[in-house]
């Protein structure tokens, strides 16, 4: 599955996303995900996979936002075309204007397209209630990922 064949830009008139490599999510990751961690952190499993979808969210030139797509099944959803959410992360100077939504939103369509029925996370305790806004449901109860904390395992049904 090449991301060649799927649309690499969107824009509005003020911010634009594009497909970006994992390497440039790197910054991002560190500076919202793996604060006082080492940069090594930021590599995820699978982040180079031909099927792992890297998103970028710019203000001008400056990435600003990311969220990856890798295809990978969770065994507690009984679908099989599952992507897997992982790093999504907006700067915090940009936090609360709506840009996590926006390029959630783009990469969900982009899932659609390829033929993904449901796309899941182990979302943050801090970052359910976005989730849920998102119309994301929680599947389970809590539980402690070692050295970052309280995560429970969300869904959403394309």
């Amino acid at each position: 599955m090449k991301n060649t064949k799927i649309k690499k830009i969107i824009s509005t008139s003020s911010y634009t996303i594009k497909i970006i490599s994992s390497k440039e999510t790197y910054s991002v990751r560190h500076s919202v995900l793996r604060i006082g961690k080492p940069i090594e952190s930021c590599v995820f499993n699978g982040d180079d996979l031909e099927t792992t979808i890297h998103l970028g969210i710019f203000a001008k030139e400056n990435l600003i936002g990311i969220c990856s797509f890798f295809k990978n099944t969770n065994p507690n959803i009984p679908e099989k075309q599952q992507f897997q959410l992982r790093g999504m992360a907006i700067l915090k100077p940009y936090q609360g204007k709506g840009l996590g939504k926006i390029i959630l939103k783009h990469g969900e369509t982009l899932l659609k397209d390829k033929n993904a029925k449901i796309i899941w996370c182990n979302a943050r305790e801090n970052a359910v209630n976005f989730y849920k806004k998102n119309r994301y449901q929680i599947n389970g109860e809590s539980f402690n990922i070692k050295d970052i904390g309280l995560h429970f395992l969300m869904y959403k049904v394309l």
